[in-house]
Parts: C-alpha cells; structure tokens; sequence
C-alpha cells in the first residue's frame, strides 16, 4: 500500500531517488540546502521504502516551479506521478491569492513533455512565449 507523506524527505532518501533515475549527482550539501529552501515536497512510500517524490520551489505568490518530480523506474506508468503531481499543483493553487494569476513552471526530461501535457502545461515555445532557457554556473568543477 502506497503512503504519500508531506516535507518529510531526508538527504539520504532524496540522493538515492535522483540516482535510480540518473539526473545529476548533488553534493550532500546541495541537496540538504535544497530540501531546506523548497516551498513544498511530496514523497511516496511503498513499505516504508521511497520510491517517488515531488518538489516545488520558489516564491509561492507569483511564480513556483516543480524541480523534481521522481518516480523510481520499477514504479513508472503507475500513477504515482501523476498523484504526486496533482498533489503540487493543488498546493500551488492553495498558495494563490485572489484575483492573481500564479505561474506553475517546470522543465521536464525529453520525452515527456506528453505526460505534463495531460496536467495542462503547455509546451514552450509558444506563438506568445519563447523558448525556456537553462545556464549552468560552474564552481571548482570541470565543464563538461
């Protein structure tokens, strides 16, 4: 039986969820200052076992965004992302405040701009907006 539980994720736990997916490793430190700053977080658990997560982050009045939304390999195409994703967006629309418009953003991974379609994200650019853009700042590392 899966268990969904709310701003409680340890380090740990959110290091081994970005590996079984492959992104980017993170320094302990990274991630902890990470969890600390994120506005909001979903994790769900199957067995007391960690196997998705969802994060928002930024200023919850005009614009947050999804960071992560993980779902571990063996449990894609289940539904748990979906829930957890459901679970952010509700989150965002509690943080709104009336007669304001607030901007729910996220980049996702190539290839899955269908499954954020179906929660009515619009794929970027668009005839009104331009394309999203990234910049990585490097310190003490190597550019690959």
């Amino acid at each position: 039986m899966l268990e969904y539980k709310i701003n409680e994720l340890d380090v740990d736990t959110y290091l081994r969820l970005r590996e079984s997916v492959h992104w980017k490793q993170l320094t302990r430190q990274q991630a902890q200052k990470a969890l600390e700053n994120s506005l909001y977080y979903i994790c769900a658990y199957e067995d007391n076992q960690a196997i998705a997560m969802g994060r928002l982050v930024g200023d919850g009045a005009v614009i947050c965004y999804v960071q992560d939304l993980i779902v571990s390999p063996s449990y894609q195409h289940l539904g748990v992302g979906g829930h957890i994703l459901t679970e952010l967006i509700e989150y965002c629309s509690q943080l709104q405040q009336e007669n304001t418009e607030l901007m729910l953003c996220l980049m996702c991974a190539k290839g899955r701009e269908e499954f954020y379609k179906r929660y009515h994200f619009i794929p970027r650019p668009t005839e009104e907006l331009g394309p999203g853009m990234i910049q990585y700042l490097h310190k003490g590392i190597e550019k690959k």
